[in-house]
């Protein structure tokens, strides 16, 4: 299912989150999944792919300096059930976040199950960028996000399930 998906920069620091996550509450909006991640990991990586290829976009220095001060952040990736409610939230507090079109799918919590998902992307040639999910029971349901290439073709292959 393609569903939005809401990335911020939080301000690395006791009680921010907390901040967060009872706005939408008190909003009535229920977070689905998130992935919390520390900003400077994120610019590191930046880092490492444009020298891979090449492609620097600023000096060692400059990518030195956006990591030091990129660990003051934290990068907040959310599902929420009500998308369009929380940018709105998001906005009126003066929050800068992005949204960007996921795949998510529900995966039978059992051995094997998320190879079945992974193999049919590489099946059809869509790269996976990144995946986060969640755990439950052995008998339960695990929410997975897939932020693949080609949204729209992800999520024709799975709309009759995995």
């Amino acid at each position: 299912m393609i569903r939005i998906e809401i990335s911020l920069f939080l301000k690395n620091a006791p009680g921010e989150l907390g901040k967060l996550t009872e706005l939408l509450a008190g909003a009535n909006i229920n977070i689905d999944a998130i992935t919390i991640q520390d900003a400077s990991a994120y610019v590191q990586n930046l880092f490492e792919a444009r020298g891979r290829s090449l492609k620097r976009l600023a000096s060692y220095a400059s990518y030195s300096s956006m990591r030091r001060d990129s660990a003051e952040f934290a990068l907040i990736r959310l599902i929420v059930d009500k998308s369009e409610k929380a940018m709105v939230i998001l906005k009126e507090n003066d929050y800068l976040f992005d949204s960007k079109e996921v795949v998510t799918i529900d995966i039978t919590n059992k051995p094997g199950e998320f190879t079945k998902i992974t193999k049919r992307f590489g099946d059809e040639k869509i790269n996976i960028n990144y995946v986060y999910g969640s755990v439950s029971d052995s008998d339960g349901k695990c929410l997975f996000v897939f932020s693949p290439e080609d949204v729209k073709s992800a999520a024709d292959i799975f709309k009759d399930g995995y």
